[in-house]
């Protein structure tokens, strides 16, 4: 089955179904990403009986805070992945050059989306089993929530 691309068609599919004005902006990654994260989340203010946001539009969403997690604690030492979406490496310390990183978090698109837009606690997400963390930098709270502008 082939992947659909994050598009402004695709967006404005998505904003359509939730009740939401087109998406005008640029045919550019970030600013897809950016409104991407926007449309999520307002799928997520609507309620369970919104629309479930597609796969390109989630996984915008994704890579949008993702990238600035790594944009705001640069680094090799922590790999955090989002499979099946995207990861990054981040934090400054030792880094690893081959394998597996010694320091690992990973977890499902919405508990990340939740966690790096403050809807969800890092001690919250760590203690309900949705984040798994291992190493000894493995532990994102003093990033979390992220600015988002």
């Amino acid at each position: 089955m082939p992947r659909t691309p994050l598009s402004p068609a695709v967006l404005t599919e998505q904003r359509a179904a939730l009740g939401l004005p087109p998406y005008t902006g640029p045919d550019e990654p970030a600013e897809l990403r950016r409104a991407a994260l926007d449309t999520v989340l307002a799928s997520l203010d609507a309620g369970p009986a919104a629309a479930v946001p597609s796969r390109p539009v989630v996984q915008g969403a994704v890579r949008f805070l993702l990238d600035r997690l790594a944009e705001l604690a640069p680094g090799r030492s922590v790999e955090v992945r989002v499979p099946p979406h995207a990861a990054v490496q981040c934090i400054d310390g030792p880094h690893h050059t081959r394998g597996t990183p010694a320091n690992v978090v990973e977890m499902d698109a919405t508990t990340w989306i939740a966690l790096a837009t403050g809807r969800l606690t890092w001690p919250d997400a760590v203690a309900n089993g949705t984040v798994r963390a291992s190493g000894s930098r493995a532990d994102l709270s003093a990033h979390l929530p992220l600015p988002t502008d």
